[in-house]
């Protein structure tokens, strides 16, 4: 059995234990010992961090050859056009070469937790939201993604990785389940269910 967190992580924490310029961090949210980070949130980004004491567990979730999905709520700087989440979902030509093809869609402003410090407003711009579904995982992937099609990324938060989500969890609240590894593999594989847990406040 493999311990697993989910954590809803929020604005400007580091996505690690420790820092030197006294930030805040993944320690600040979960006290549980021989955990750590399976991939990446950047500090500006909110949302789901998978933490697990199972290095195998740890390499199925994080290696970008298993192409687990990633899923992005994202606020974007205007009306996003039809021709813009095309050529999200054919790819996008960045400086470290092309995506891989994602999906994209238009989103309803989601009904989700005020950001702190909230994003900037502009009377004369309006915003627009986006889910998009990613397979890989380059440094700051999604912000650069939306600002090649024109459409900055003003707000990103990370909804879910593979099955796991932030269903029902406030921001710094995390979920803790036990996780059997050849079943959780298969169902990754499969891309069905998600295992039962129990909520745990943080």
């Amino acid at each position: 059995m493999a311990d697993l967190i989910l954590l809803n992580k929020p604005f400007n924490v580091l996505c690690q234990f420790t820092d030197n310029e006294g930030r805040s961090t993944l320690a600040d949210f979960v006290r549980q010992s021989g955990v750590y980070p399976a991939g990446r949130l950047d500090y500006d980004s909110e949302g789901l961090v998978l933490l697990t004491n199972d290095g195998q567990l740890q390499h199925r979730i994080a290696s970008p050859r298993l192409k687990m999905p990633k899923t992005y709520w994202v606020q974007v700087d205007g009306e996003i056009d039809d021709a813009a989440l095309a050529q999200l979902e054919q790819g996008v030509q960045l400086k470290d070469g092309p995506t891989r093809p994602a999906k994209a869609r238009r989103l309803g402003e989601p009904d989700i937790w005020p950001r702190q410090p909230p994003v900037r407003y502009r009377a004369n711009v309006p915003t627009s939201w986006i889910e998009l579904t990613i397979t890989e995982g380059r440094n700051r992937q999604v912000r650069r993604m939306t600002a090649a099609v024109g459409f900055p990324t003003l707000r990103l938060i990370r909804r879910a990785v593979g099955d796991w989500s932030i269903d029902n969890l406030a921001p710094g609240e995390s979920r803790s389940l036990s996780i059997h590894l050849p079943a959780a593999a298969a169902k990754t594989s499969r891309g069905q269910g998600r295992p039962r847990a129990k909520k745990r406040n943080r």
